[in-house]
């Protein structure tokens, strides 16, 4: 079997290969954000407690490529899981009539588990579009091949300053083994004149029945900052 830190070696060299020479003219940026609870896709990571968060990304025209990290909890005696680490990449665009287009790929890694193996990688596409009002639209889709999972969102926005914006989503995650629930949010992110971002958000998911209370309804409340 493939070690996690192996696949994760291979991943970013075929980042790199993909860069090529460029990487020193594209441009680098990073993040760290702190959050009462990492949810994704409706459901808790960090088993409802708080989690630190962040990482680094490259930008070079339609080529990106970055890694993001942050502490989890599974509850998963007796693996006991407390890191997520995702690398990613991808080429990114917008067409002569403002549609936005990314395709790309999102490997999810956990290191510190050595029996189960929890690792996965997805596909993923998306499309958006800004109309002149100032509403945003979008839409993506997640593919998990190996395991045959289909993730599928749908987002809206609207930008009342250039500080204060807010926005909803509805997502439905879809298993080949069965399981599949869906959730939705609504939330709104205000950045402070120092440079931290305040995004106040709600989750919910019809999936409780199924995994209990981490896809309960939740507020969320994290601080970020880009570096």
């Amino acid at each position: 079997m493939v070690s996690k830190f192996t696949r994760a070696g291979v991943a970013l060299a075929a980042l790199a290969a993909a860069a090529g020479g460029a990487y020193a003219e594209g441009e680098w940026s990073g993040n760290v954000a702190l959050t009462t609870d990492y949810v994704w896709r409706g459901v808790s990571q960090s088993n409802e407690d708080f989690a630190i968060q962040g990482g680094f990304d490259y930008s070079n025209g339609m080529f990106y490529a970055g890694t993001w990290a942050s502490n989890i909890d599974f509850s998963d005696e007796p693996e006991d899981a407390n890191l997520e680490l995702d690398l990613y990449g991808g080429l990114a665009g917008e067409t002569e009539s403002g549609i936005s287009w990314d395709v790309g790929f999102i490997y999810y890694s956990y290191p510190d588990t050595e029996e189960a193996d929890y690792d996965f990688v997805e596909l993923q596409g998306a499309l958006g579009y800004t109309f002149t009002s100032g509403v945003s639209v979008g839409g993506a889709v997640y593919w998990d091949p190996d395991n045959e999972n289909i993730y599928v969102e749908g987002s809206a926005g609207y930008s009342f300053t250039d500080s204060f914006s807010m926005d909803a989503s509805v997502g439905n995650y879809s298993f080949d083994a069965g399981g599949d629930y869906t959730n939705w949010s609504l939330g709104g992110t205000y950045s402070l004149p120092v440079g931290i971002d305040v995004d106040l958000r709600y989750w919910d998911t019809d999936g409780d029945d199924i995994y209990g209370s981490i896809a309960e309804e939740r507020v969320v409340l994290t601080l970020a900052k880009s570096l």
